[in-house]
């Protein structure tokens, strides 16, 4: 799969409607009172971006099916790479971060309101996450990023010194502090044959 050619998916208004389980009216009826965003064709007919869809499946708490999990993993912007940690650590690592993956757009985040908003916003790919970053359960926090079709489905990587971290934890890959640039370079080309077999399964 290539990382620079992210299909962008569209929606009609009919789809939206099979997707949600109401009647094709129902669906043009959100767009039309403004609830859902949508943009007009040359002939006329309603289309949806994916992420406008998926903000409002998630504003209004509906169920993902499993047509909106496949356009989530393809909202997901797999040229990103967010490091999320306190700004010392990010500092310290982010050009070694950029030097071995120069295509992909680095995203630095320093503190749990910034991580969320970013995640959000951005839907990056790949996350660098500081397991010693305070405030939130760890465990809690990479299993809803992951299993939250909203978020994109990134792949997490979990930089930690503890050693109890490692087990029971839904990131995709656990590396041990300091960073070493060799295994992440690694890990994420593993992840990336991944991303890529999936994408042609």
């Amino acid at each position: 799969m290539s990382k620079g050619g992210r299909r962008v998916r569209i929606f009609s208004a009919l789809e939206v409607a099979n997707i949600c389980g109401v009647v094709n009216q129902t669906a043009i009826n959100w767009i039309r009172n403004g609830h859902l965003k949508a943009f007009t064709t040359p002939g006329g007919q309603y289309r949806i971006y994916a992420k406008d869809l998926a903000a409002f499946l998630d504003k209004r708490g509906m169920g993902a099916s499993g047509d909106v999990l496949q356009v989530m993993m393809e909202n997901a912007n797999w040229n990103s790479f967010l490091i999320a940690a306190e700004q010392s650590v990010t500092d310290s690592i982010k050009t070694g971060v950029e030097g071995i993956f120069p295509d992909y757009a680095i995203i630095p985040a320093y503190d749990w309101f910034e991580i969320g908003r970013k995640i959000t916003e951005e839907k990056p790919g790949f996350v660098l996450l500081d397991a010693e970053l305070p405030g939130v359960d760890i465990h809690k926090f990479i299993s809803t990023v992951k299993d939250d079709p909203f978020f994109g489905k990134p792949y997490v990587i979990l930089l930690t010194e503890d050693a109890g971290l490692r087990s029971g934890s839904a990131a995709d890959v656990i590396l041990s502090k300091p960073l070493d640039l060799v295994k992440l370079k690694e890990a994420v080309m593993g992840l990336e044959q991944q991303l890529a077999s999936t994408a042609t399964a």
